[in-house]
């Protein structure tokens, strides 16, 4: 099996790693500067599961061909647009198996997107059709070092994938289990998921409370719980989120609420969303794709939605100070 990486960060560089690390085939679709430092250094990852160098395949988006199985899109949200122009030569023809593809799909390539947030399968499926898209869902923090080192900072390396409920695509699942069989020879902590659009709801109704909380209030959870509100506070944005998933259809299960609750009143957490340390560094942050997501959500099930409209003003408002930055 084919498997064609986008991008060589923290979470593609980190996942695709792991799987050239055991042997399979992998290719990383990274730009050229990234290119370079991988030919010179090769693919470094620092972490907790071990360290390793090894050399890896790589391509720049003029160069590729529809050879792949299967795409593991590990992009930020704002870059999903420019994400699916540049895969758009590997995806083959939709009525034939991928060229040089050892499956035989009968879809093409298949994308497993690592993205946060639910809102950028709409994108996919209009660009290349819902045969050719799973669901998928990781947890890692990690960060790329500016000397190209793929930098895991927890413990926590796992990733979900399945075919995506209300869809029955064979030929997905046949892929969605020989990635099964690559992973299988990881460290990875992996899972073929049967209800994969619970899991990402589940996901995000914790990603947003934990970004929006964190970012809206600068700090850690254990710092908000030190508050004389935060505990309130963290608790019904919870509730709301949790609630806005229930809306749409995958109320999250009592084992995952209770998880989630527990780490958000974990009162010496240093627990933050990796949203919170692009704000504090300048960089771009997926405001809308994530909390702006929920507020419309909140806002068709007519849900309270006085919290997350602040938290999303916040990151709105910050992102118009950095624009201003940019022009002046």
């Amino acid at each position: 099996m084919k498997i064609l990486v986008l991008g060589a960060g923290s979470t593609g560089g980190y996942f695709g790693g792991r799987l050239a690390e055991a042997g399979a085939d992998v290719t990383f679709l990274v730009r050229e500067r990234r290119a370079q430092q991988l030919a010179q250094r090769d693919l470094q990852i620092e972490s907790p599961a071990g360290n390793i160098t090894l050399p890896v395949k790589t391509v720049l988006a003029a160069n590729l061909k529809p050879e792949f199985d299967i795409i593991i899109l590990a992009c930020k949200a704002y870059d999903l647009e420019s994400s699916i122009a540049a895969i758009k030569p590997a995806m083959g023809a939709d009525t034939k198996p991928a060229m040089g593809a050892s499956i035989d799909t009968r879809t093409g390539t298949v994308i497993v997107p690592l993205l946060n947030g639910i809102a950028h399968l709409d994108s996919l499926d209009a660009a290349f059709g819902s045969a050719r898209v799973m669901g998928g869902t990781c947890q890692i923090a990690a960060t790329l070092t500016p000397d190209g080192v793929v930098k895991s900072m927890a413990d926590t390396h796992s990733i979900t994938w399945g075919v995506r409920e209300g869809l029955h695509k064979p030929q997905q699942q046949k892929i969605a289990e020989a990635l099964g069989v690559a992973f299988a020879n990881t460290t990875v902590a992996w899972k073929i998921s049967d209800h994969i659009m619970l899991d990402m709801w589940e996901k995000i109704a914790f990603l947003s409370t934990l970004a929006a909380m964190t970012c809206m209030m600068r700090a850690n959870v254990g710092e908000i719980l030190a508050t004389p509100d935060g505990k309130n506070i963290m608790t019904r944005y919870v509730q709301i989120s949790m609630a806005i998933a229930a809306a749409e259809g995958y109320p999250p299960r009592a084992d995952v609420v209770e998880r989630f609750e527990k780490i958000l009143d974990s009162q010496h957490s240093t627990l933050t969303a990796s949203m919170l340390r692009d704000l504090e560094n300048g960089h771009e942050v997926e405001a809308d794709h994530i909390v702006g997501y929920m507020l419309n959500k909140a806002r068709e099930h007519h849900i309270d939605d006085y919290l997350i409209a602040m938290a999303f003003t916040h990151l709105k408002a910050y992102q118009q100070r950095r624009l201003g930055k940019r022009r002046s």
